[in-house]
């Protein structure tokens, strides 16, 4: 059966507030660099009194690599929740306005819609506080048996793992993709996830899902060694294919008995990483609901990577389809 969407996917509804910050203010605000701290929504509002001015638009894992797969001309669904509040608008607004499918009910009595503070070192390093609100009352109710079965790949984000009603929609939704001969694909979100739900992670992973998204530090935590490549090892014979990120050196990709060491697209100036692995997980996505080679789809992954990282902001500033047809691919 042909598919109406290249991607479906399942997570967390968040609008981002991204603020520049120096070492001393994180240091000030108990914050460890690089991190993803959950946090109430008391400490969210004291937070962004005292960060400084920046930009918000809407994020949210999952929802930022739908975004980049509409600006590659890809088509793609979403479900996520969100309150009937003003920055629920506001992020409804945005991934309709890019043409990507969503409807799902809004939360009607209950928290506010997410939102995250990112505060961004001069070296790009993004930490994260997040207050979770309406975004991890999804349930499986939220779930569309017809959309799952409409996506060539359904795309869950590791984020809400946590949550146990959201795993119930996790476990719904894998169901009716694999019933209906479809690919499921796994980003492990963050560390501090992994370090959480390693088992029932693996679990997962090994019974339900062909297609794994890490970067080094998740995939270490996964198989808990500080060699990442004797994590990416660990990884063989797990998912039928794996995508380990890393940096500057680019990226991993595993696919049965086949290793691919894809090289990092350059950027002239690292401005913000946040984003850079839902971007990645973007092109590669594309690329196998079009049936690219497994290194056409790392390619893809790391220009639809440097573009973002080149610019404040988790989503594409300039359409990828425009620069990959630049790039030649």
């Amino acid at each position: 059966m042909t598919a109406q969407y290249d991607v479906a996917a399942i997570g967390n509804a968040i609008v981002d507030v991204i603020s520049p910050a120096n070492d001393a203010f994180l240091v000030t605000e108990g914050m460890a660099k690089g991190s993803m701290a959950l946090i109430d929504d008391d400490r969210a509002a004291e937070l962004y009194g005292r960060m400084a001015a920046g930009i918000e638009t809407s994020g949210g894992s999952a929802a930022n690599t739908v975004a980049g797969i509409a600006s590659l001309g890809g088509t793609a669904a979403y479900i996520g929740k969100v309150a009937q509040d003003q920055l629920g608008d506001v992020f409804a607004h945005d991934i309709r306005a890019i043409g990507v499918q969503f409807d799902i009910p809004r939360l009607i009595d209950g928290p506010a819609t997410a939102r995250c503070l990112i505060n961004v070192t001069p070296d790009g390093q993004r930490t994260m506080s997040t207050f979770l609100g309406a975004s991890n009352q999804l349930t499986a109710a939220d779930v569309d048996p017809d959309l799952i079965t409409a996506s060539s790949i359904l795309y869950l984000e590791g984020y809400l793992f946590d949550p146990e009603a959201a795993r119930r929609a996790f476990a719904k939704a894998t169901a009716i993709a694999r019933t209906n001969s479809r690919m499921i694909a796994l980003t492990l979100s963050d560390s501090f996830v992994v370090e959480r739900h390693r088992a029932a992670l693996l679990g997962f992973i090994d019974s339900e899902v062909d297609i794994v998204f890490a970067n080094e530090a998740e995939i270490c935590a996964l198989f808990e060694t500080d060699d990442v490549n004797a994590a990416i090892d660990a990884m063989r014979g797990r998912a039928n294919i794996a995508a380990v990120t890393r940096g500057e050196q680019g990226s991993t990709i595993l696919a049965g008995d086949q290793i691919h060491q894809i090289t990092a697209s350059p950027v002239g100036h690292v401005l913000d990483t946040t984003g850079a692995g839902d971007q990645y997980a973007a092109g590669f996505l594309f690329g196998l609901a079009r049936g690219r080679s497994f290194a056409d789809c790392g390619r893809l992954g790391s220009l639809a990577a440097a573009e973002v990282i080149s610019h404040y902001g988790p989503r594409p500033q300039v359409s990828l389809k425009d620069l990959v047809a630049q790039a030649g691919l």
